[in-house]
């Protein structure tokens, strides 16, 4: 669920997968030493917005079917009761597609983080509304398959029973409507108590925004290229199942409009109708921490350069920022710094292979012109006497050395 994606288009959309090293040349050919460079400094692919999508579907599909599944089933499978076993499946199932194709898309799997990221600039705001769709049709998806699973007999066996004894009329519809998002009578508290205790609309929302703002905001942190978070995917993973363990009571832990679509859709129409809620609530708390987010963590201004200073005799010529700079990242970090010179130097070897080639090809003509430069001869008085009266036309000699300053060869 990183909200790891490209930045807003320039001349071209920026995640067009098209040529994205620069390496294809006007004619169609493939430059080796561009394509070889990519290789050695190992330039991340960009992938299409069908790719990207796709990878949307399959997360959110993933997501829905792990947590729905396990909060459908936990009467089933001895987790009723367990208040943690739900939000971890939801916390693990991000982990693992996130791993899996955040480095396609983003790892967005939820409408809230979209909107997030195309405030932060991480993905374009043509791309909202395609991966909100791509969103809401994975978790269908699996919501779908899930309420096919159910047995037909299962909810009935599984009704609680009313103060006679006798067991409440079920079916399957009122049996998925335990994974539903709501509020009032429908929040978790209001089934549980029959009505007795409930949590208000105000209540819903509060917990909805507030929730959905403070994990949107670790993703954006996380993910920034200046965090130092080895494994984001992580990091995300905990603080989503934390927060739906805090909202759970109240409005069963949604954070995320396409889980929440998911779920009402096979819940039947009481549920739906508040269906508005699990949309405006986490897109208002994920608009508040893109928002937030680009206040507190504006881009770092530019280093400005030292002059650079007179070289003593013999010694090289290094600014003093430079020198700096090197000796603090590698005091930070010297694997990075190790890593970085190790590309340069890979480039700077296929630069001067590139350079040798084509002086090889410019060999020939030179040694053929070699060739024919005239013997020295011997120099009488007359010719002694008129300097430069042999000295070929466009030629000019350096007195110094007596040698061609053109060709830097003996004069004759």
């Amino acid at each position: 669920m990183s909200a790891t994606s490209s930045a807003p288009a320039e001349s071209r959309d920026p995640l067009d997968p098209v040529d994205p090293a620069g390496t294809v040349g006007p004619a169609g050919t493939v430059d080796p030493v561009e394509a070889e460079i990519a290789r050695e400094t190992d330039v991340a692919p960009e992938y299409g917005l069908l790719a990207r999508l796709g990878a949307e579907v399959f997360g959110t599909f993933t997501l829905v079917l792990i947590g729905v599944g396990l909060a459908l089933f936990a009467q089933v499978n001895g987790v009723a009761g367990n208040g943690l076993i739900v939000p971890l499946g939801f916390g693990i199932a991000v982990l693992g597609a996130a791993s899996a194709v955040g480095h396609v898309s983003g790892g967005h799997f939820n409408p809230a983080v979209s909107l997030a990221g195309a405030i932060a600039g991480r993905i374009s705001w043509a791309d909202l509304v395609p991966y909100w769709v791509a969103q809401v049709l994975g978790g269908t998806a699996a919501a779908a398959l899930l309420f096919t699973l159910v047995p037909p007999d299962l909810p009935q066996a599984l009704a609680p029973q009313d103060p006679t004894g006798a067991a409440a009329e079920a079916t399957t519809t009122t049996f998925f409507a335990g994974t539903a998002n709501g509020f009032g009578e429908f929040s978790p508290l209001g089934r549980l108590t029959n009505g007795q205790f409930e949590f208000s609309l105000v209540q819903a929302l509060l917990v909805e925004v507030v929730a959905t703002a403070i994990f949107v905001g670790v993703i954006l942190g996380v993910t920034d290229k200046r965090s130092r978070i080895a494994y984001a995917p992580a990091a995300i993973g905990l603080t989503l199942a934390v927060l739906i363990a805090l909202a759970a009571p109240i409005t069963n832990g949604s954070l995320n409009p396409a889980r929440a679509t998911a779920a009402a859709l096979f819940s039947g129409g009481d549920l739906i109708g508040q269906l508005w809620v699990f949309w405006l609530a986490p897109l208002l708390g994920a608009a508040i921490a893109g928002l937030v987010y680009l206040l507190v963590t504006p881009a770092p201004s530019a280093v400005q350069e030292w002059p650079e200073t007179e070289p003593a005799q013999g010694e090289e010529s290094v600014t003093a920022t430079e020198a700096t700079t090197t000796t603090t990242a590698t005091a930070a970090n010297p694997r990075a710094v190790e890593g970085e010179e190790s590309d340069v130097d890979a480039i700077d070897a296929l630069l001067a292979r590139q350079d040798r080639a084509a002086s090889e090809a410019t060999a020939g003509p030179a040694a053929d012109h070699a060739a024919f430069v005239p013997e020295p001869r011997d120099v009488d008085a007359h010719e002694a006497a008129t300097p430069g009266a042999d000295t070929e036309p466009g030629t000019e000699t350096d007195g110094e050395s007596g040698t061609d300053a053109n060709e830097g060869r003996p004069r004759a």
